[in-house]
């Protein structure tokens, strides 16, 4: 026998006219239909279930933790652009498994096409700056409001820098997100898709800050972009994601500098043994490649000028240690990699060749049995596929990347594409799969943005309208080299386009000098620029600001 069951409350219906604003129903308008898998009650038989207190709320997606997503950005009060969903009663267990969310509906004829895009790394950024306004409404879905600048990321952990220079507003980029009554950023984690119905669905971010939590909501689409990035690589280690800190994000950054400060702090406490003392002042790296390196020699560089002249009692005591399974910087050139590993070696940082069996609270092990103990831990081993990817009933490449062809499509399905680190090129395209860089990403997101441009322009923004437009000609990648500092003013430029060819390399001051100004122009806004600039002057003349906030 049926019976009924609230699954999902609200207080608002939502509607969209054809000018973008919307307009609402109340409770009492709603009428009982019959669907076929579940009717829509009005407000008598709720308020009768509130009586009764039978209310129950749906949670066919399960609870979603988002410290574990590609990105964590730093917890604030979104401004919520949606509205609340119907309630719905169940008619019967084997009834309703779908539920029934809030959210955009699909667009009418009459409106623009909507793209939804899911991140705000560097593919969806720069796709994002691009895209004409005035052919498309653009919605954006992140768990974070801005895009993190990440070449200058581990500058921030030590005080080179502070943090609002590297993270720009994505309400910035794309203007029309604040501005727009028909575009929207939601600060929310993408956690299932619906290809056939074209809609997305997400869970909020909201810390406690709404009355009924997990909310869920759904946002219709003509055009997906799945920029959703990656999340670090930790090889199943045991204790890995327990105990060392990873740099990806702002909020990575201000908690190794907060442990990194706090730590040498601790160190000055009378009474503490000396093997305690060189414990709590050994920072650790995992991983030879930029990241790791640039941490590294930033480390360097601040224990050498700051530590010296303000925790002058432990300055002994503080150490750094590299550890690689292989070479250190293996994209680099041969030349370039030794220099690198003789300036560090000469600056303070010790290199090690070791696998990490397993990490414990205070020390980790390596598969050759040493014991390296620690008192801050950075792991830095590069970046695989989300949990989020991961689930997707998409194609996959090698590597576990959502399978894309020439034209960045999503080829099984209509109107979706992928970018970034999360994306990668299918096996029978015969291209291999680009590495997870800034600059791949980058180059993505303007080659796409520029191909919804014109398609939009042809009316082919709407869904399952591109079929038979020509999309022009293919992406392809060129390298335009690489870049990473290792401390002490010095640098190392490679200008080769691949690992096998032949280019310019240079290592020193000038390189270093090469290293600021190229990043100083990409960083995205005339406003970080100019912090940026500031920060740098200032650490220069008056040292690194050691502030614990």
């Amino acid at each position: 026998m049926a019976f009924e069951r609230i699954s999902r409350t609200a207080r608002h219906g939502f509607r969209r006219s054809p000018s973008g604003a919307s307009s609402r129903t109340t409770e009492k308008d709603m009428l009982c239909e019959r669907a076929s898998t579940r009717k829509y009650c009005s407000v008598p038989s709720l308020e009768r279930e509130k009586r009764n207190n039978n209310l129950s709320y749906l949670s066919s997606i399960s609870k979603v933790n988002h410290n574990s997503f590609w990105s964590r950005g730093i917890s604030i009060t979104p401004n919520y652009q949606f509205p609340s969903a119907e309630r719905i009663v169940e008619e019967s267990d084997s009834e309703c498994n779908d539920p029934k969310y809030p959210g955009l509906e699909a667009t009418r004829p009459s409106e623009k096409p909507r793209v939804v895009v899911l991140g705000t790394g560097w593919a969806a950024c720069r796709f994002l700056k691009g895209l004409d306004t005035k052919v498309y409404d653009v919605v954006c879905i992140s768990p974070r409001n801005h895009m993190v600048f990440t070449p200058l990321l581990a500058s921030t952990c030590v005080g080179t820098l502070e943090f609002r220079s590297v993270a720009e507003p994505v309400s910035r980029i794309q203007s029309a997100l604040a501005a727009s009554p028909s575009s929207y950023f939601y600060m929310a984690s993408c956690v299932g898709l619906d290809t056939d119905k074209h809609e997305v669905y997400c869970e909020t971010i909201s810390n406690g800050g709404l009355s009924h939590e997990p909310y869920r909501f759904k946002v219709a689409y003509d055009k997906l972009i799945i920029a959703a990035g990656a999340e670090p690589l930790t090889f199943g280690i045991k204790g890995v994601k327990e105990h060392a800190f990873f740099l990806r994000e702002v909020n990575h950054a201000q908690e190794i500098r907060k442990k990194l400060l706090l730590n040498l702090m601790l160190s000055e406490h009378p009474g503490i043994s000396e093997e305690e003392r060189k414990r709590v002042l050994h920072c650790v790296v995992i991983g030879g490649g930029p990241t790791g390196v640039e941490f590294s020699g930033e480390l360097s560089d601040f224990i050498m000028k700051d530590v010296q002249e303000r925790f002058s009692h432990v300055k002994d005591y503080i150490k750094v240690t590299l550890i690689e399974a292989n070479e250190i910087l293996s994209s680099f050139d041969v030349g370039l990699r030794q220099y690198a590993t003789n300036h560090l070696t000469k600056v303070g940082v010790r290199l090690m060749r070791g696998v990490v069996k397993e990490v414990h609270p205070k020390k980790i092990v390596l598969n050759d049995g040493t014991d390296v103990p620690y008192g801050l831990l950075v792991w830095s081993t590069g970046v695989g596929p989300s949990e989020f990817v991961k689930k997707l009933d998409l194609p996959k490449s090698p590597g576990g990347r959502i399978g894309v062809d020439g034209w960045m499509r999503v080829p099984s399905v209509e109107d979706v594409f992928a970018l970034g680190d999360c994306a990668g090129f299918l096996e029978e395209t015969g291209r291999p799969v680009l590495p997870a860089l800034a600059q791949v990403a980058e180059r993505e997101g303007k080659y796409l943005v520029e191909l919804f441009n014109r398609i939009g322009k042809q009316d082919a923004g709407k869904a399952f309208s591109a079929k038979d437009i020509p999309l022009g000609e293919q992406f392809v990648y060129k390298h335009l080299g690489s870049m990473a500092t290792v401390g002490g003013y010095k640098a190392l430029v490679d200008l080769r386009q691949s690992k096998d060819a032949k280019g310019i390399s240079l290592a020193g001051f000038l390189s270093w000098l090469i290293w600021r100004s190229a990043y100083l122009t990409r960083v995205v806004s005339w406003r970080n620029r100019f912090y940026v600039a500031v920060n740098w002057a200032t650490t220069l003349v008056f040292g690194r600001d050691n502030s614990r906030i």
